[in-house]
């Protein structure tokens, strides 16, 4: 198989703030893999709090064409092979296999799987914004029907986030702190506001050095951690201080690593999220093609562009369908090299 990168940058709709940073213009690596004249596509979409960047994704890439081999469908074998870094880079192999795989077999990647085409709805995701502003974003959204509010501004408004938003919106509300809060006693203090508000639950609420089984004994709604579960070694630990686990390809290595995660948290009683970064549909692709296993999703990342480059995934209803085309299903429509 011959192998090919590149950095792309994807400018977001608005600026996307969360507790960590503000995101304008996303810069991902998309990866070709050839073989016998078919080309599958992956997407890598690095983040400086794993210590990934475009260009280290990119060098991965490039690298791996030694560690490929001939033989496509030999999963396993090929992901031994590469170093177990770069979960983001490992993530777009993973995807530019599966969507080759699935091209070579005139398969869509959910069949070729043998999983249902069709998960849970997606999640819409605002970012941290004053009071008014949040709630004014909450009454224009129509194409989904939960909303996941960023918190953790350190500005102590984000219970008043959250109030203006239900005064407003009668559906599923779910919040992400990202680690922003400083502590059990800010977080204690919080939860209890957040269950009286309907919140279904609190994902991250503390640095994930933070996170013990306190927290989780004591909440009133589960708590999903995120930061703290990269691969399936992860979950075990997480089912311990957490009720339910935010698994993202990104951080994991891809789908293969994925299923595992899911499966494993099925097996010990663990709630199992679905999510994504800033993508192009052909990151999100990749992760709604394995949404039904999941309890709630997340996949709202390429809703968040100014323009997806790679359309195929259709929301209805508010579910990020997977096409029923071969592969991914995705096609480069915009290119926006770096």
């Amino acid at each position: 198989m011959r192998v090919s990168a590149r950095i792309a940058a994807l400018p977001l709709d608005e600026p996307f703030v969360i507790a960590r940073d503000t995101t304008e213009v996303a810069e991902v690596v998309w990866v070709e893999l050839e073989h016998d004249g078919v080309t599958g596509y992956g997407e890598a979409a690095p983040t400086e709090r794993y210590d990934e960047s475009p260009e280290s994704a990119l060098g991965y890439a490039e690298a791996a064409a030694d560690s490929l081999g001939d033989d496509p469908f030999a999963f396993d074998e090929i992901m031994d092979r590469l170093p177990a870094s770069e979960y983001a880079a490992r993530a777009a192999i993973d995807g530019a296999l599966h969507d080759l795989c699935g091209k070579l077999t005139g398969l869509p990647v959910w069949r070729l799987l043998g999983l249902r085409r069709i998960g849970p709805p997606s999640s819409w995701t605002i970012g941290i914004g004053d009071p008014d502003e949040t709630a004014r974003k909450a009454e224009r959204v129509s194409d989904f029907k939960g909303l996941k509010l960023k918190l953790g501004g350190a500005d102590g408004l984000d219970i008043d986030r959250v109030a203006a938003v239900r005064r407003v919106w009668p559906g599923a509300i779910r919040v992400d702190v990202n680690e922003g809060w400083s502590g059990i006693d800010e977080a204690l203090e919080a939860l209890p506001r957040l269950a009286e508000l309907g919140v279904e639950y609190c994902e991250q609420p503390l640095p994930a050095a933070a996170m013990t089984p306190e927290l989780k004994e004591r909440s009133p709604i589960p708590i999903y951690v995120d930061e703290n579960c990269h691969t399936l070694d992860d979950v075990k630990e997480c089912g311990r201080i957490a009720d339910g686990v935010n698994v993202k390809l990104a951080k994991s290595g891809g789908i293969r690593e994925a299923v595992r995660m899911v499966h494993a948290a099925r097996a010990l009683d663990v709630g199992a999220m679905l999510g994504c970064m800033v993508e192009s549909g052909l990151g999100i692709a990749a992760g709604a093609s394995i949404a039904s296993l999941f309890d709630h999703i997340d996949l709202d990342g390429n809703i968040l562009l100014r323009d997806d480059p790679w359309p195929g995934v259709e929301l209805v209803d508010g579910v990020q369908r997977p096409s029923d085309h071969s592969g991914l299903g995705v096609t480069q429509a915009v290119s926006s090299p770096r």
